[in-house]
């Protein structure tokens, strides 16, 4: 494996800018809200960037060799306002450039308020442009006038300008030079140093990056380029993005699509499409419930699925009678239990999953046994063939939960109606408190799913009676066997050691008895 030593030394020195940042500020702003002022601060310092490198790209082009978008006059580059929109679908004047706000925020009594009336402006210019929903409220949660940053305007400001300095002291390359690497890996890093300290909410927003790699190899097996991605519970959007670093940007040629319930996290998925460099044409990601009001669903349908959507958690079900005639749930004939909706995910991604697409999605463990309307819709999957493999992960891998899940994969149009099963439990480093799966684990992982032969203890191959007589059970344990690690014991030695240490008891007893009478004699 070849590393990239630049990479490594430029990811290094944005984590140690991060933490300067974070010195800065602690105390003050705790660390879920110091990641929405830090991305978003991120975020602004980057669409600036992006926006002034396209402008001068322009003109130089057109024969000005010094022009320097950012050193025009506001009235000059208003001139050029809706064709910018049009272009681009934002506009930044260029004294509310963040090299411009930066250089007189040290200086500015008015800083929340000049950043705020920025902010606005921002996401105002893209009104009436295909990309408006992209920018919209994209900055509701950099709240300058929060109690957060100071109790008094004086001391907001001084912090916002703790936070603007730290961020142009990064070192992010210059536009022509950045692949969305070094901002996309700032963003998870500052996501996972906080989400491992966050308990619960912290893998509510982040699955980690060695699980999001493993879904997305599983789902992209044979495969050199897709139509696009989707994830119906996206959080932050790092297990869509993680098909670029599989297949490469250009490789997904549709783009990253997702739909996210929680409005922070929307916000925060919709930054890193842009801190990642895909562009607004390229990604399309809704804030709503999945379950009850899906987004695309004319859209053409997903080869890639991958997705990591929240345990059991409380849905309408059968209490809202529209839901047993949707198509996506119709087909099973019954519902997800109103108290665990998982397997209201599994359907959902079905019906939104191409004839040549695969899904992989991590799932609580109980919807591979359970009864009830969940063995029914087991029943409805494994009948019609749609489980391609059921993989047993190791405990401990995400944050805030300690709980061993599992990986359902699906499939349409199998050649066979067999099932693979994988125990991958014991495929973990451990570090620190938690479990990590390392390259090599993944690719034991990839090959184990790609071979679909059966190894002892590890995995096997499931046709599909035996399923069935098993009443449609998917719990790995049910069809791979465990090996037997406990220490091997000869009764025969074991006994003969007894006998000789009760001998050798005895004669112990015998010479304390003789002591005994002696003293007493």
């Amino acid at each position: 494996m070849v590393i990239d030593t630049k990479r490594e030394q430029d990811r290094e020195e944005i984590q140690r800018s991060i933490w300067a940042i974070a010195d800065e500020l602690r105390g003050a702003v705790d660390g879920w809200s110091f990641k929405n002022y830090v991305l978003g601060a991120m975020f602004y310092r980057y669409i600036s960037e992006n926006l002034t490198a396209y402008i001068n790209k322009g003109e130089i082009e057109a024969g000005d060799e010094n022009f320097d978008y950012a050193k025009l006059n506001d009235d000059e580059a208003e001139k050029a306002r809706k064709d910018i929109v049009d272009e681009k679908g934002f506009f930044i004047l260029p004294s509310e450039l963040f090299v411009n706000v930066h250089k007189n925020a040290a200086n500015d009594k008015n800083l929340n308020e000049t950043l705020e009336n920025i902010f606005i402006n921002i996401e105002n210019s893209s009104q009436g442009s295909p990309f408006e929903d992209h920018f919209k409220g994209l900055f509701d949660d950099f709240d300058v006038n929060s109690n957060i940053l100071g109790s008094t305007v004086a001391k907001r400001n001084e912090r916002l300008f703790k936070l603007l300095d730290g961020i142009a002291k990064m070192n992010l390359n210059t536009v022509e030079d950045r692949d969305g690497d070094a901002i996309g890996d700032a963003y998870e890093y500052l996501i996972s140093m906080y989400a491992s300290n966050a308990g619960k909410s912290g893998g509510e927003y982040f699955t980690p990056a060695d699980v999001s790699e493993l879904l997305t190899r599983l789902g992209t097996v044979g495969k050199k380029k897709i139509n696009k991605v989707y994830d119906p519970a996206c959080g932050s959007g790092s297990l869509l993005l993680k098909a670029i670093k599989i297949l490469g940007k250009d490789s997904v040629e549709l783009g990253f699509f997702g739909q996210e319930i929680n409005v922070t996290t929307y916000n925060l998925c919709r930054i890193n499409m842009f801190l990642h460099n895909i562009n607004p044409d390229k990604f399309s990601i809704a804030c709503d419930n999945t379950l009850t009001d899906p987004y695309h669903w004319d859209d053409e349908p997903f080869e890639l699925i991958v997705s990591n959507p929240p345990y059991s958690i409380k849905w309408s079900g059968d209490s809202n009678p529209l839901l047993i005639n949707d198509p996506r749930f119709s087909p099973a004939g019954v519902l997800a239990p109103k108290s665990k909706a998982d397997l209201a995910f599994i359907m959902h991604s079905l019906a939104w999953l191409a004839p040549n697409g695969t899904a992989a999605i991590v799932c609580f463990p109980g919807i591979m046994y359970r009864g009830g309307a969940e063995q029914k819709i087991r029943k409805y999957l494994v009948d019609n063939n749609f489980i391609d493999c059921v993989i047993q992960l190791p405990s401990n891998l995400f944050f805030g939960t300690s709980i061993a899940t599992c990986i359902m994969v699906l499939k349409r149009g199998k050649p066979n109606n067999e099932i693979l099963f994988v125990d991958a439990s014991n495929e973990f480093i451990k570090v620190t408190n938690s479990n990590k799966l390392t390259l090599q684990n993944i690719d034991i992982i990839v090959n184990a799913f790609t071979e679909r032969t059966d190894k002892q203890y590890f995995c096997r191959l499931v046709t599909y009676n035996e399923i069935k007589e098993q009443n449609y059970n998917l719990s790995v344990s049910t069809y791979v066997e465990q090996e037997d690690k406990r220490e091997k014991i000869n009764i025969v030695e074991l006994n003969d050691k007894i006998k000789k240490i009760v001998a050798r008891e005895q004669i112990l007893r015998d010479e304390i008895d003789k002591i005994i009478l002696e003293i007493a004699g």
